[in-house]
């Protein structure tokens, strides 16, 4: 297929996707499925329109969802405004580092013994395979920042966080891999102290910084100068400069785009605290200074000032960054679909029901004790840990720091197989539960009101 071939397909299958937006977030299948079934479609099963080898193109693919994935970091973080004293923050942080050490250890010991693959291998494995995806996770991430829903939250602040730890896990695994002899003390310090410590650290230092400091300067910028001008680069200057500065200095780029979200929410409130809004309708107070916002008049109930300035700020990173996010999120969706010709791997889809129904409910139920958390909150956390495009920049990132060998493209493939098996056992699982968790949730407010 022609250039003009290839514009009119993508073209068609946007006109597409545009016009059944509404039966899509009523109905079972999401977005990422169809283009999932798209990209499967054009690949070497059907039409055979494109072929793509993961490891031949490693290097772009690693690139393509390092990008992806900090954008959406960053989104999540700017989404996520309860305080972080808040229950749901501490909920998300069990779930990123506790239940995330449990899963990779739970994984790594069930591919182990069920492949027979090697220890440092089967940890590469649990390493990809564990956390969850910040970018397919907006199926059931806040939808904005007024969203307190203590699951969301939850699983928002989760899917933030867990680079922090599955990477320098997957480091660990690598380096032990394509090491001649067993890890030194040595290595394993550094490991400690350089790739986990500063890694986790820096990472949320550095971006938080950046993200108080540079939106602070914004707002300041455009309160000053009475500047109502839409300016779309601000998210994409606060993503690339926190990943890369974060990166430069050996810490988390990905942890960093989060807390640069994070950053800039913080300076948000603190300006709509100091300078609250009046002749507010009771429905608006307290509501994020974005909403307060009108983006075609752009202007605030009071006209001027520093909350004029940091809503359009805010919400001009939000417009931006959502569409960055998709768009992402939509081209990787299709080249995995395109992928899964050529690494389809059956014991993926065992190992796919080992980590959704055993080993990442056990790890969620396990590091969730004496949270005092309901039993049916906690099965759903559980249940909804989609993986997805974090892990697809894990298996990149694996094949450009010495991954290779035919035991190592079969725990490739079994990894591709069950990314897949995530996108659609929870996209078609996640409306029917929330809508279910939605209707226990409003029947007990009615019961409530009754009494």
């Amino acid at each position: 297929m022609e250039f003009l071939g290839w514009t009119a397909a993508v073209g068609g299958l946007l006109l597409i996707m545009a016009l059944v937006s509404g039966w899509i977030h009523r109905g079972p299948i999401t977005a990422f499925g169809i283009y999932l079934v798209a990209g499967i479609v054009c690949g070497p099963w059907v039409l055979n329109l494109l072929v793509l080898d993961v490891t031949a193109y490693a290097p772009w693919i690693g690139r393509i969802t390092e990008i992806a994935m900090a954008a959406s970091l960053f989104i999540t973080g700017l989404k996520l405004r309860l305080p972080f004293k808040d229950p749901a923050w501490r909920m998300g942080i069990r779930l990123a580092f506790p239940a995330m050490i449990l899963t990779v250890a739970g994984v790594t010991a069930a591919v182990h013994w069920l492949t027979g693959f090697s220890w440092p291998l089967s940890l590469v494995f649990g390493a990809i395979v564990a956390p969850t995806d910040p970018v397919l996770a907006s199926l059931i991430s806040v939808n904005d920042a007024r969203d307190d829903d203590n699951l969301r939250v939850s699983l928002s602040s989760e899917a933030g966080m867990n680079d922090g730890t599955a990477l320098p896990i997957l480091m660990l695994a690598m380096a032990w891999l394509t090491a001649s002899q067993p890890p030194s003390l040595a290595m394993l310090g550094h490991w400690v102290l350089v790739d986990v410590a500063w890694s986790l650290l820096g990472g949320l230092g550095i971006g938080y910084g950046l993200g108080r400091f540079i939106s602070h300067f914004a707002t300041y910028l455009k309160s000053s100068r009475e500047d109502t001008v839409p300016n779309d680069f601000l998210a994409l200057a606060l993503i690339a400069l926190s990943y890369a500065v974060a990166q430069g200095l050996d810490a988390s780029g990905f942890l960093a785009a989060f807390a640069a979200g994070v950053g800039l929410r913080r300076t948000e409130l603190g300006v709509i605290t100091r300078h609250p809004p009046n002749n507010l309708a009771e429905q608006d107070w307290g509501a994020p200074a974005e909403v307060l916002v009108n983006p075609n008049r752009r202007h605030t109930p009071e006209g001027e000032g520093p909350l004029r300035s940091v809503g359009l700020v805010v919400s001009d990173a939000l417009s931006f960054g959502d569409t960055m996010e998709r768009l992402f999120a939509a081209g990787i969706i299709l080249l995995l679909g395109v992928t899964l010709a050529l690494h389809w791997q059956a014991m993926g889809l065992l190992m796919a029901a080992i980590v959704f129904l055993i080993v990442r409910p056990l790890s969620v139920f396990v590091a969730t004790i004496g949270t005092g958390v309901p039993r049916m909150h906690r099965a759903m956390i559980g249940w909804l840990g989609i993986r997805g495009i974090g892990s697809i920049n894990y298996i990149a990132w694996a094949y450009t720091h010495g991954l290779a060998g035919q035991e190592a493209t079969r725990m490739a493939d079994m990894a591709f197989t069950l990314i897949v098996a995530s996108v659609v056992v929870h996209g078609v699982s996640v409306s029917p539960l929330m809508s279910w968790r939605q209707a226990r949730i409003t029947a007990a407010a009615d019961q409530q009101n009754k009494r």
